[in-house]
């Protein structure tokens, strides 16, 4: 009886964890972040930082191939993300892969909805960066991650008690200073563009709204962390 107890206040938690309004905008951030993705990324060849950057960088300079190097980094961001935010995290964070893979898989079915922007890489880093900002922002702002570049970075704010956008550019301008080993400066240029303007919409979409209170206090902390 009592295993029984444990398991349905599990399952109740669980439920609980996923009001319609929250699955919603999970959900909406995943659209937005695979639209941008699909439409401007892959068409326009602006890479990023963080955990796909990585990949990248190690695919091209080790030949470890990227289809074992992606679930290898993003397991250790999530066990760091498991070890800092907790289970519920994770659990936000499932759904929000699932999420993206959903979609990808949907706009894949369709031709390009956006214009061709290879001509235009200053306007396509800009755009680009607003659909990863507003989208990635929408998911992180109800608990979760999109994948294991939004874990990291958060843990990196959690542990050094900083903005999420400085968290997320310490992580991206380490891959992307890496990543001038093998690809020329002028698209790491673009690339920057668009890891600087996503990340600072992560964070403002993150924050706006919101008055710090006991839940954003850190283990060892007495008072609200100051931006």
């Amino acid at each position: 009886m009592r295993v029984c107890n444990q398991i349905k206040d599990g399952v109740g938690k669980t439920l609980a964890l996923f009001p319609p309004k929250r699955m919603a905008l999970l959900l909406l951030g995943t659209a937005i972040l695979s639209f941008g993705m699909h439409n401007i990324h892959r068409r326009v060849g602006i890479t990023e930082g963080g955990v796909l950057g990585m990949v990248l960088l190690l695919d091209h300079q080790l030949s470890l191939p990227p289809w074992l190097m992606t679930p290898i980094l993003d397991i250790i961001c999530y066990l760091l993300g498991l070890r800092f935010l907790g289970w519920d995290f994770i659990k936000l964070s499932a759904v929000a892969s699932l999420g993206m893979s959903a979609f990808f898989r949907l706009w894949e079915q369709f031709p390009p909805v956006l214009p061709d922007l290879s001509a235009y890489p200053l306007a396509a880093a800009l755009l680009g960066g607003v659909f990863v900002g507003v989208g990635v922002g929408l998911v992180v702002r109800q608990g979760g991650s999109s994948g294991g570049d939004d874990a990291l970075a958060l843990v990196i704010s959690k542990l050094s008690h900083c903005r999420l956008s400085r968290a997320y550019l310490v992580t991206d301008l380490t891959v992307l200073l890496l990543s001038l080993t093998y690809i020329p400066f002028q698209r790491i240029a673009y690339s920057l563009v668009t890891v600087t303007v996503s990340s600072l919409l992560i964070d403002q979409i993150q924050n706006v709204g919101r008055k710090k209170g006991p839940e954003d206090i850190p283990k060892g902390q007495t008072q609200p962390l100051q931006p």
